[in-house]
């Protein structure tokens, strides 16, 4: 019975937010997914993924905003370096979003050569 329990836990769990690697990330970006740059709109206005759009995490409309997107949809999401984007996705999850790729390394990351 135990493992039986914790075979439903392992099953059951809430969807994980995957980091991937630019390569694969900008492979995605490429198939036209939903992009979401997370950082503030002055950080957004001096450089952006082309084709995102600006939902700052750290306001308070964040979770507004968000819940004007489709929980089905396949996300993309970045910060600056990471870690904003990571919180941002791990909160989108708990709304019920399932596929939720972040950005390794953030807009950083991007525009290395």
């Amino acid at each position: 019975m135990r493992a039986l329990i914790l075979m439903l836990f392992f099953v059951l769990q809430m969807p994980k937010v995957e980091v991937l690697e630019k390569s694969e990330y900008q492979a995605l970006v490429e198939q036209g997914y939903t992009i979401i740059d997370v950082r503030t709109p002055e950080e957004f206005e001096e450089g952006h993924i082309e084709g995102a759009q600006n939902i700052n995490v750290k306001e308070d409309a964040f979770v507004t905003a968000i819940q004007k997107l489709s929980p089905s949809d396949t996300l993309l999401v970045y910060c600056r370096s990471g870690r904003r984007s990571l919180y941002a996705a791990q909160v989108m999850v708990s709304f019920g979003f399932q596929k939720i790729y972040d950005l390794e390394g953030g807009f950083l990351n991007w525009e290395k050569e």
